[in-house]
Formats: C-alpha cells, structure tokens, sequence
C-alpha cells in the first residue's frame, strides 16, 4: 500500500466534484433529480456523467503502466442517478475511452468501467422499486464495493499477473477510500441541489398562490385593460421584478413598473421578443435589451422572461417579468412566471366557456321571451272577444292584462326581477285562463310578508304555473287549484312553490322533448327544463328545482334560492 497516492488523489478527486458540481446547473440534470427527464435528456446526461469520468482518468496520476484515477465517480453516480441504461451507456463510453489509452490493465479497466455503472445503475432500479431513496451512505457503500471490483477484475484479466498484483497492492486502499468518498460527497452535494429545487418549487407555488388568490376574481371576464392592469400590478407587488406586462395578440394591455414611459397601455406590441412568442407559442427568456428588442435608447429593461398565454390551443397574449441592471431573473422568477402563465391561460379557458354559458342561456331566455303560444293567443283573443258586448270592462282589463303578458314574455330585462314582477305576469296570464275557465280554476297565494322585494332570475315561476294550469288542471273535468307560495326557510334560503291538484304525471319532466305513450307533449317544451339549466347555472348546489308527482295526485314543483338582494317591493293583485 502506498498512502504517498492519497493526497495527490483525493486532490484531483475534488476537482472533479467541482466540475460536477457545475454540471448540476444544466436543466437536464435537474429534470433526472425529479425523475421527468426524456431520452433526450437523458443522452445529455450519459455525455456529462462520460464527460466526468474521462476527466478522472486524464485527471489520474499513471503509475507502473497503469493509471490511479477516479473514473469510478463518474460511472457509479450516473448509475445511481438515472438507472441502468444511463449507468451503462456512460460506463461503455469510459471504458472504451480507457481502453484506447492503452497499458497493460486498459481490458481489465474497460471491463470494470461498464460493469460498475451497469451495477450501480440496477441498485437504483432495486431502490426505486422499493421507493427508498439513495443516501450518501449507500453510495458510500457501493463506491467501496466498486473499486475492489475493479482490483479483483485487473487481477483476473491484466497480464502479467505479478504486475497485476504489485499494482493492487499500491492503489487498492487508496483509490478505494477516496473514491468512495468522493461517490458519497456528490451524492450529498446532489441532495442538496434536490432540496434547492423543492425550496424554489415551494416558494414559486406559494407566490403563485398568493398572486392567484388576489388576481382570479379580475379574470373572470377575460384579458381586458382593467383585468390585466390588476394583475400586473398584483404580480409586481408580489416578485421582486422591475417591470410586469400583459399583451393581448396586437396591444399592450397593461405595463406597470420600470420602462412604463414607453411602452404605453392601448398602444401595440413594440418588442420583437414578444411578437416572437406570440409566434412561436414557447417560453422565451430575454438575456439582454437586444434579445428584448426595445426599440427605446434609454429604456432600463435588460432581462426579460416572456410565457403565452393560451386559450382554446391559441395564443391570446403574453405575460412578460421584467428586470433591469440591479439584478437577474433568478429560477424562482422563471418558475413563477410558468405557473402564473398556466394559471392566467387556465382562467382566461373559464371566462371562456363561462361567456359562452352566458350567451347560451341569454339565447334561452330570449327563446322563451319570444315563445307566443299561438293556441292561447287565439283563445284569450275569443273570449276577450265574448266578453266585449255582454261585459266590456272586464274585456278591457282582460286586454290590459293580455298586453302585460306579452309585453314581459317579449321583454329582455338582463335576466333579474324582483319577485313582485314575477308574481305581476303571473297574474297576467291567470286572469285571462280564469275569465275561460271560469270556476275551474282556482289560485291561492301563501305570500310572506317582505320576500316580494327579493331579486330573482326573471321567468323561473310563470313556466311552472303554466304548466299547472295546462296539463295539471285543464285535463279533469272539474278543474283544480293551483297553489303559489313563497317564504324564507331560513335566513339565506328563498323557497318558491308552485303545487296543483290536478292529474299528476308519471314521468321526469325535464328530460327533452319529453312525449307520452299517446304521443302528445306533456310539459311546456322550453319552459321547465330552461328553469331548471338557469337555476343550476346561476346559483349551482344545493339550490335548484325539485319536481314532485303522481299520477291522479297532483304535482309540486319547489325551486330553492339564496336570498338576493331587496329590491323596493311592488304591490301584487291576487285576486
């Protein structure tokens, strides 16, 4: 044993971990830390891992025809880093590179070489199957175990055997101590690196939740020069950057921050860094003004990380972070600024489906504004007709109340009334059915006091009673009662009742277009199903419509809304 090598190695050993060290900063190397690296990936981490162990072996120090090195490093780490294939490849490349240098050992070298990251790359596979981390005392371990592999594998194959053993006799202790040392000092270092990307997660995903938790209400109507300005603004508060922008395809929506006197809200997109994104729909990272392509002389702007901002696969904008001379974009900016892209992208893809939501149901409502039931304009006209000579102010208040329903039914009120106004066109379309009908139909309000003032989507209880009258009451021979109530449960739940005694139904009314064995139309059409879509829409869980009947029973419809707001209550006929 010659401890006279220790020193010189474990010299080169730590130039070595400093060069690897270095090489912990390339993405590739971070993505094999989090178990997502690709094949492209991973080949660039086979030429870094070879790249090391070729430098232990120039790195090594030649001795009696052969050389004391530490190649192992850099085989057994990329083994117990990224698995078996990235073990071997790098191993093979080694090994050959040592073969060609040439000794009598260079076979025996070559041999070990690929066989040491074949294995440490199975004890990875071993570990990882068992979801047990590599620590640095099985790295230890093996880098110890690897090297007397290696004197046992020169002692089998290098000839003649006596140089062979004189040689082990001299580097064995040596090179096994420091180079399993070594092994087990980058695996620490590599945990460290590890650690310092969870901390970067964890702080970028903190931000990302506190800028998310103030912007996401300002999204809500999609990229506009308010919405964007409000979360420029949050951002800026929240990072540490010099400057915080927001594009749409041709204009700049916002700009807060350093550079605001040139690049100028509502006017177009200026910088060749941004179009580029909008182009290519890639992250871009600005290194410098030029990258950022600023046409302003004097503009402070110097470094730039720009993320599109998607919307049904298109890009609608861009977000750009911002830093000048005082200091770098680090990679918590850089992390930040994705998750910020993805969670702006992902807001912007609700706004949409939500405005599309909204022009579906508008579209609804305007159907079910615009539905003039020919059959009962025809008969409220005959019997206003019948009433004119015999009873002609009954016939003029039946026409006053006939111009009331259609002139609601056909205008758009944006949706909301108060209840009062709901109970007023009901009204509306019960005085004519019961100047018809007569004694056959009966109407009984449960009113409590106070609730007519409450906003309530607008066409959600004259459907229901519709309903009743035409297909619940109007099939018995003697007609029936329907039954109108409103009340608060409690102090934030609305409760609306719309019950009839007449013949009842069997089947979900609100499956479209709902048909009866003799084939006629049971239900309204549009009318029920669209108040319960609305309700569901508006209000979701647990308010809504629930729907009760039985033939021969009667049917009871309950709607189920949060207490709106109180409007100044109308006076409501009930006669």
């Amino acid at each position: 044993m010659n401890l006279a090598l220790m020193m010189p190695l474990a010299e080169r050993t730590a130039v070595l971990i400093v060069a690897a060290l270095l090489f912990t900063r390339v993405r590739a190397f971070r993505s094999i830390l989090n178990q997502q690296a690709t094949w492209k990936e991973k080949a660039v981490m086979v030429m870094i891992f070879s790249a090391i162990s070729i430098l232990g072996t120039y790195n090594g120090i030649w001795y009696q025809d052969a050389i004391a090195n530490s190649r192992v490093i850099g085989t057994v780490v990329a083994g117990l880093l990224a698995g078996p294939w990235v073990g071997l490849m790098t191993g093979l490349i080694a090994g050959i590179h040592r073969y060609s240098l040439g000794g009598f050992t260079d076979l025996a070298c070559a041999i070990s070489t690929i066989s040491e990251g074949l294995i440490a790359g199975l004890i990875y596979q071993f570990r990882r199957n068992r979801q047990q981390e590599i620590g640095w005392t099985t790295a230890l371990i093996v880098g110890f175990l690897a090297e007397w592999m290696q004197m046992g594998i020169i002692l089998l194959v290098a000839r003649p055997y006596e140089a062979a053993l004189s040689l082990i006799q001299i580097i064995s202790i040596p090179m096994s101590v420091v180079n399993s040392l070594g092994i087990a000092i980058l695996v620490i270092i590599i945990d460290l690196v590890k650690k310092e990307e969870d901390r970067i997660g964890a702080l970028q995903a903190q931000r990302t939740m506190q800028v998310a938790d103030k912007t996401l209400s300002y999204l809500r109507e999609g990229l506009t020069f308010e919405s964007a300005k409000k979360v420029a603004e949050e951002i800026l508060r929240t990072t540490r950057v010099a400057a915080v922008a927001i594009t749409d395809r041709e204009t700049v929506l916002a700009h807060v921050g350093a550079g605001s006197s040139h690049h100028v809200v509502g006017e177009g997109i200026s910088t060749k860094a941004t179009q580029e994104v909008l182009d290519t729909k890639e992250v871009m990272i600005a290194h410098s003004k030029q990258e950022i392509g600023c046409k302003e002389a004097n503009c402070p702007l110097r470094y730039a990380i720009l993320v599109p901002l998607m919307r049904r696969r298109e890009v609608a904008g861009v977000l750009k972070l911002y830093q000048d001379r005082s200091r770098k974009l680090s990679a918590v900016d850089l992390e930040l600024v994705r998750g910020l892209g993805n969670l702006i992208s992902t807001q912007l893809e609700l706004a949409e489906l939500e405005k599309q939501s909204r022009l579906l149901a508008d579209a609804e409502i305007k159907a079910l504004h615009a539905q003039i039931n020919p059959h009962f304009l025809f008969n409220a006209l005959n019997t206003i007709v019948s009433f004119i000579r015999f009873r002609p102010e009954q016939a003029r208040e039946l026409l006053i109340h006939l111009g009331e329903y259609f002139r609601r039914n056909l205008h758009d009120s944006g949706g909301f009334v108060s209840l009062a106004e709901e109970f007023e066109h009901i009204e509306a379309y019960l005085a004519i059915e019961r100047a018809r009908f007569g004694e056959k139909l009966r109407v009984e309000y449960d009113i409590e006091a106070g609730v007519e003032g409450f906003i309530v989507p607008g066409l959600i209880l004259q459907p229901l009673v519709e309903n009743a009258v035409k297909h619940g009451l109007l099939p018995k021979r003697d007609g029936g009662t329907v039954k109108i109530k409103a009340r608060r449960t409690d102090s934030h739940t609305l409760e609306l009742t719309v019950a009839d005694d007449g013949v009842g139904m069997g089947a979900d009314p609100f499956v479209q277009p709902h048909m009866q064995k003799d084939g006629k139309r049971r239900l309204s059409g549009i009318g029920l199903s669209n108040v319960k879509g609305r309700l569901q829409s508006i209000y979701g869980q647990p308010y809504g419509i629930v729907f009760e009947s039985a033939p021969g029973e009667g049917t009871v419809c309950v709607i189920t809304l949060p207490v709106g707001v109180n409007a100044s209550a109308k006076s409501v006929h009930r006669g």
